[in-house]
Parts: C-alpha cells; sequence; structure tokens
C-alpha cells in the first residue's frame, strides 16, 4: 500500500484521552482541532518549568538525493519503538509545507507503517499555523506601503526596503514582482518579490520565541528597511505593528499533538526549511516535550551539514538545548546516488558505487564526532530492493570507520523494525552527559563565522563573496556580531552546486548576498544561486493529488 493508504486505515484514538493516558495532561489544558489534532496551552508548558528535563535525540541524514533518505520516518520509527521497548518517548517535528507537498517531494508526515497521523491533515491546512504565519508577515508588508501611501513619516526609502511578501506555495513567478501600479491611488510604484512563507523571518521568530512577550519583541526587531540616509535602519515598531503580528499568532504559538499509527504522542510545530531557513521545530516543542517525556526524539532538516548544524549553532545556541546523541540516516540508494549511479538504476546492486558514495556519510559522521562533539549512530533505512552484499558492505565500511551501523526495518514493520536502533541509542544517552560543541564561537567574526562552517563542514578550499557583501557584515559586525549564521545552500551536495555528489573538496563557496534577521536573531548568508522562493518541476507531485465524492485523498505521499 501506498503512504496514504496505511496512513487511512490507521486506528487512531482520540488525542485527548491518548494525551492523558500517555502524559496526564488534563482537557482543560487542549484546545482540540477535531478527534484528532489539539494545541496545548502555554499556561499549562509553564506549570512545567520545574519538571525535569528527559533527553534529547536528533535525527539528521547524510545529503539528501531524489531517492530519498527517510529522516522523518526514521524519527517516528524510533520514538515508536523507544516506547515499545517501555521508554516514555514524545517524537518533536516540523510541520510540513504546502511548497513541497505539491512540488518535488510531497507529504512530511514519515512514511509506511512509521507515520504520524492524520496526515492528509498534517500535510495539508493542519491547525493553520502557516497561515497565520503569513497572514502576519503580510500583514507588515501591507503597512510599509501604506505608510509610505500616506505621507511617509518614518522617511523609509523605498528602494531599500528588506521585507518582501511570502506565499505557501512554489510559484517562481513572484520571486520579482512590482506593486503599486495603476496610478497614485494604489500606492508607491515599487519592485518588491515574494519568498515562500518556510522562509519567512516570522516562521524563524515563532520557532524560537520563548513566550508571547518574547514573540512580540521579536517580531518588533524586525528591520523592514533602511531610511533615505541608507543607514539607519526602521524596525517594525516603528510601523506599530509587532502587537497586530502577536496578536495574527495567538494560537500558533502553541504546539501541536497529534499520534502515531501505533498511537504514541508526537507534537508537529513550526517548520522552516532546512536549506533557506535554520530547519528546526519549535524551542517551544522541544522544551515541552522534554519536560513530558524522558526521551525525546527530533529532527533536522536535511543533512547534517545544514539542519543539523543550525540545529547546533543557532537553536541549542540560543535556548541551552543541549541533545545526547545523534541519529545518522542513510539508504544504500542514497550512497549508491552520490557514488554516481542515476536514479533510474538505484535498484539494482552496484557495490562499487556504494563504496564510492560511503565518503558523503564519511564527512557527515566525521562533522557530527569531531565538530559537533556528539556521538552517532548511523541508521540504514533499510529499503526492499538492498541486497545482503550491499548491506554487509555498508557495515564493513562502518566498522572501519569506527561507527555502529543499524539495519532498521521500520518503513515495513513500524517500531518493531526499529527496536535494535532503539537499544543502541539508550546504551549511549544513558551513559553521558547531555551537550554538544559549537562549530564556531560566538565572538568569531561574522565573515569568519562564515568561513568556520564551510571550511570545517562543506569542505570548502575558498570562501569568496563580493565587496558588497563583505561591506554589509562589516557594518553589521559592531551591533550583531555575536548573531549566529544561517547559510542559504543547496541541500543537496556538501558544495554550492547541486550535482556535486559525495564529498566535494577543495571547492570554493561563493557568498551571493547576506541578510539581516535581527528578530531572529541571526545572520542569512546566501550560498550560490540558493532561491528564497523554489519553483515547481516540470511534473509537480500536484498533477497526481486528487479528492473523491467521498472527501477521500489520494495521491499525498
Amino acid at each position: 500500500m501506498s503512504d496514504i493508504e496505511i496512513a487511512q486505515q490507521a486506528q487512531m484514538q482520540p488525542i485527548i484521552g491518548l494525551a492523558k493516558q500517555h502524559f496526564g495532561i488534563d482537557a482543560e489544558h487542549l484546545d482540540p482541532f477535531g478527534h484528532y489534532k489539539a494545541k496545548i496551552s502555554l499556561e499549562y508548558i509553564n506549570s512545567l518549568a520545574d519538571k525535569e528535563d528527559g533527553k534529547l535525540i536528533l535525527v539528521t541524514a547524510i545529503s539528501p538525493t531524489p531517492a530519498g533518505e527517510g529522516k522523518t520516518t526514521t524519527t517516528v520509527g524510533l520514538g515508536d519503538a523507544l516506547n515499545r521497548i517501555g521508554k516514555r518517548t514524545i517524537m518533536c517535528l516540523r510541520e510540513p509545507s504546502l511548497g513541497p507537498c505539491f512540488g518535488v517531494k510531497g507529504g512530511a508526515a514519515g512514511g509506511g507503517y512509521a507515520q504520524v497521523v492524520p496526515m492528509e491533515d498534517i500535510n495539508l491546512h493542519f491547525t493553520g499555523d502557516f497561515h497565520a504565519i503569513g497572514v502576519a508577515h503580510n500583514l507588515l508588508s501591507a503597512l510599509i506601503d501604506n505608510h509610505i501611501n500616506h505621507g511617509n513619516g518614518l522617511d523609509i526609502d523605498p528602494r531599500r526596503i528588506q521585507w518582501k511578501r511570502v506565499v505557501d506555495m512554489n510559484d517562481r513567478a513572484l520571486r520579482h514582482i512590482v506593486v503599486g501600479m495603476g496610478g497614485a491611488t494604489n500606492g508607491y510604484l515599487r519592485e518588491d518579490g515574494y519568498d515562500i512563507v518556510v522562509a519567512s523571518e516570522v516562521m524563524a521568530i515563532l520557532c524560537l520565541a520563548t513566550s508571547r512577550a518574547d514573540l512580540k519583541a521579536r517580531l518588533g526587531r524586525i528591520v523592514i528597511g533602511y531610511k533615505s540616509d541608507k543607514i539607519t535602519p526602521v524596525y517594525a515598531s516603528d510601523l506599530n505593528a509587532h502587537g497586530a503580528m502577536a496578536a495574527l499568532l495567538k494560537d500558533a504559538i502553541k504546539p501541536n499533538l497529534v499520534q502515531t499509527l501505533e498511537n504514541n504522542i508526537a507534537i508537529i510545530h513550526g517548520g522552516p526549511f532546512a536549506n533557506i531557513a535554520h530547519g528546526c521545530n519549535t524551542v517551544t516543542a522541544t522544551k515541552t516535550a522534554l519536560k513530558l517525556a524522558d526521551y525525546v526524539v527530533t529532527e533536522a532538516g536535511f543533512g547534517a551539514d545544514l539542519g543539523a548544524e543550525k540545529f547546533i549553532d543557532i537553536k541549542c545556541r540560543m535556548s541551552g538545548l543541549k541533545p545526547s546523541a545523534v541519529i545518522l540516516v542513510a539508504t544504500i540508494r542514497a550512497l549508491k546516488f552520490h557514488g554516481g549511479i542515476a536514479k533510474e538504476a538505484l535498484n539494482q546492486e552496484n557495490l562499487t558505487a556504494l563504496e564510492q558514495g560511503f565518503v558523503n556519510l564519511e564527512r557527515h559522521y566525521r562533522n557530527i564526532t569531531e565538530h559537533y562533539g556528539l556521538p552517532c549512530v548511523v541508521c540504514v533505512n533499510h529499503f526492499t530492493f538492498d541486497t545482503e552484499a550491499e548491506i554487509a558492505l555498508l557495515q564493513a565500511k562502518c566498522a572501519v570507520l569506527g561507527a555502529t551501523c543499524i539495519l532498521s526495518t521500520h518503513w515495513a514493520e513500524g517500531g518493531a523494525g526499529a527496536e535494535a536502533l532503539a537499544h543502541e541509542v539508550i546504551g549511549i544517552v544513558d551513559k553521558r552527559e547531555p551537550g554538544c560543541a559549537f562549530v564556531y564561537d560566538e565572538d568569531l567574526g561574522l565573515w569568519e563565522k562564515i568561513v568556520a562552517i564551510a571550511t570545517k563542514l562543506y569542505g570548502a578550499g575558498t570562501v569568496t563573496a563580493n565587496a558588497k557583501v563583505k561591506t554589509q557584515l562589516a557594518a553589521w559586525q559592531a551591533d550583531y556580531g555575536k548573531f549566529p549564521i544561517c547559510i542559504a545552500k543547496t541541500q543537496m551536495s556538501f558544495s554550492t552546486n547541486p550535482s556535486s555528489k559525495g564529498a566535494p573538496s577543495g571547492h570554493t563557496v561563493e557568498i551571493s548576498d547576506v541578510r539581516l534577521a535581527n528578530g531572529a536573531g541571526f545572520i542569512v548568508a546566501i550560498a550560490g544561486d540558493m532561491m528564497t522562493m523554489p519553483g515547481l518541476p516540470k511534473v509537480p507531485a500536484a498533477e497526481r493529488i486528487d479528492i473523491d465524492d467521498d472527501g477521500k485523498i489520494t495521491g499525498l505521499f
């Protein structure tokens, strides 16, 4: 059966009852969205402050390929397995964006028998969080143009406005637009553009905010542009926008409770992309789970060079979170792809390609253990086409590397297929104090932080930028020098060239632009031709999605 067919046959239980049964959460603390989704109140979350934290386990992956690695599937499978062996566990995931759901990737609720449900709801409108983020973002956009139209008392330079509009859909036609056309009654004529919602600074702020007050303060610190002197920043608070924006996010800030196919609790909240944003669910969700459960399994988007780095250098640095171990997800198919085999031939045994592609896994593993300072277990997400010879070769290569390698069958068997992985992880996290190392010190210069990431993690030989980028970073150094860096880069390669497979070394990373996310508290460095508004492929996933007269959705996976 397809993922959606499996999900539609799930025997879901009312979420209110599950929350009470597993974690003693009374119904009065939950805002239900139907029978199987609910938001948990901030007041209840605050009441957990004095409880001891559980252990945090991070799931990341090798560099993504069109073959797929199954990071979310592994997060769910491991969480179910930990619960099966008697460990009180919650999974913390990101919310899927409609962009990839209807674009290339499809849904993002796990796969096979390791899924979170209700799958269709999670992948589509869910509890409306992304809608609220998009509306809050676009309210600020409207207030900017309205202010200029009514006299521009703040002396905003229309040519220096940094705040675009957003929509939760891949639409390349909106990357560069002109607004205010049709005469003076329609506003001030100027260039503008759209990003996807998951690239919005409002999304990043929601994911890093620790309270309603912190959320509002961060929204107020957003730099929307500069005055006509080209130096003085204009903040969202100057437009008195942050109060209304925070009001629009009053429910979106509350974490969402759902369940797995095995009726275990998962929290899904927030969803910044890891290639163009920081790729982690909300701090609130993760901290809440740590207060409720003994073990928390969370994921960070795409490969360990992107999501895991930002999880550690941005999310953990800002929040004080301390992971205990990392799961590095790999598939034999993906490693063969990194070894130079075309997608169409990945189901055929090819030991040579597997051996050549192993360098990608090796670099990610060394980054995690040497630069993040964390113990790492390699999880081979099993596919039915994997051969015994390929499995044996991969396990032998991992043994030489010094890595524990566990073959996991959670896609086909659910939590039962990941019990070996669960036992291995417990044996690690119960024997060490939580904690990790950062890739760079916060006192390092902004440019030096970018160089540190590119050379240490990406294997770059040179990092370049034009004079405009260098000048801008130098100008920001005094006020924002302690900010972490969020590199926006292709997820498909260690380099900025998505077709460069394996583990390229000595390449050049070009920083084409830098953006100040003052409310979120980091600097975005765009590497290469990375787009913050993706486009649809030639045959988008939307073409296979349908609904029948009974309301049954098909083609979503």
